[in-house]
């Protein structure tokens, strides 16, 4: 998303090596805009890299980061005086540090967000009067699911969506991960998630989309109050999309569609969709060239998204006919003694499926496939792979796919070599 270039090219899909060990020379998004002048600021969770030797990117900004450099197992409350009780079960420990269901009655700057969104405040007083590029990371929704009480009052926990947490039919076994994202490594510490605790975690997601939403609220806000909202362009987008004990998965890493579709929300001045949404297809990597257009700045050669330019003046059009997402087996394989993946899936979303090829690292031969049809998205709980109605479909699928991940081998140190 940063960099406009797909993983494969960049040699990078996980997120214990930073990418300018792979591609010290890449432009960065905000690069490009302090290059032509802007002044960049990063507020948040943008180069994530909380793990790696270099710590965020302090080349893309005109100032240090802020808040940059953390884990969600960090997000513990700060807070004067006693710290007020947990009123939520707790349900286990988030990467030993934090309980992964927390709700207290505290001030929502007691934990990231809130200050992530009062340091943005600040920093928008602070340029709103020059050319600037703002990003601000918001850590939530993800876990933990630690909002401040009062957006946990917001629901009653009976009322909400029930969980459907079957796995879908036909698909492969390689498509599933283990959860250690939100209930650990398995052993005899992970987190064993009663039906409870499920929906317990689900209202705490809730409660974390209602903080985060107050939180953007206060940013755009302060936007307003400088004057220059209605000449700024204004980005919301998500990196990832997350389950919540859907096909048996918490967290991401997968190539479901709960996984690969995200929000994302363009307010451009002097376009003419405004206020519409759009069938079209977007991908993370076309933003780099949207917002570079959009702003009138010289191209970046090399880049391998697409401008989403002519989409926001007519929702009509199109710019492509399919997004694609990969994500690799082990779903950390950084972590695993091999630090190259065993199995790389690779899944491609056309307007009428989703086609999913899960493929050998070494050989690049399929070890798996999976596709379901667009009628069953997001929940895709029956596979339809070969079924005779949606021949076509599955071949331009197939089609789509191999033109953009042609089956190639990996020499077994592709990962450190790239």
């Amino acid at each position: 998303m940063l960099t406009g270039l797909w993983p494969d090219t960049l040699g990078l899909w996980n997120n214990g090596t930073h990418f300018r060990e792979l591609r010290p020379d890449v432009v960065t998004l905000p690069q490009h805009f302090k290059a032509n002048g802007y002044t960049t600021r990063c507020v948040g969770k943008i180069f994530h890299n909380w793990h790696t030797k270099e710590k965020g990117d302090a080349r893309s900004w005109s100032a240090p980061e802020f808040l940059h450099y953390a884990s969600h197992g960090h997000d513990a409350p700060q807070v004067a005086g006693p710290l007020p009780p947990n009123l939520a079960s707790g349900g286990g420990r988030l990467y030993t540090d934090v309980p992964l269901t927390e709700c207290r009655d505290v001030p929502d700057e007691a934990y990231y967000d809130g200050r992530v969104a009062a340091e943005a405040v600040r920093v928008l007083g602070e340029v709103k009067d020059r050319p600037f590029f703002l990003a601000v990371g918001f850590w939530k929704p993800h876990a933990p699911f630690n909002a401040p009480k009062r957006y946990w009052d917001l629901y009653d926990r009976s009322r909400l969506p029930p969980l459907d947490g079957r796995r879908p039919s036909g698909a492969p076994e390689v498509a599933f991960h283990d959860s250690r994202e939100i209930l650990g490594l398995p052993g005899p510490g992970r987190i064993s998630a009663s039906a409870e605790l499920e929906r317990e975690m689900r209202h705490g997601y809730f409660a974390n989309i209602s903080y985060l939403d107050a939180q953007l609220g206060k940013v755009l806000d302060a936007l307003e109050r400088t004057g220059r909202a209605a000449e700024t362009l204004v980005v919301f987008v998500g990196d990832h999309g997350y389950h919540l004990g859907e096909h048996g998965q918490w967290g991401k890493t997968s190539n479901f569609e709960l996984d690969a579709r995200v929000p994302l929300l363009i307010a451009a001045p002097g376009v003419g969709g405004a206020g519409r949404a759009t069938a079209a297809f977007a991908e993370l990597v076309d933003l780099f060239p949207t917002l570079s257009d959009l702003c009138r700045l010289p191209a970046v050669p090399g880049l391998e998204g697409r401008s989403l330019a002519p989409v926001l003046r007519d929702p009509a059009a199109r710019v492509k006919d399919a997004a694609f997402t990969q994500h690799p087996r082990p779903a950390y394989y950084d972590r695993e003694p091999e630090k190259v993946p065993r199995v790389m899936g690779y899944s491609v979303r056309t307007a009428a499926v989703r086609y999913t090829e899960w493929r050998d690292w070494r050989t690049g031969e399929n070890v798996g496939r999976e596709m379901y049809e667009d009628a069953d998205e997001p929940a895709e709980t029956r596979g339809v792979l070969g079924e005779a109605r949606l021949a076509a479909a599955q071949t331009e699928a197939e089609r789509l796919l191999l033109a953009r991940f042609p089956r190639i081998p990996h020499p077994p140190a592709a990962s450190s070599s790239r």
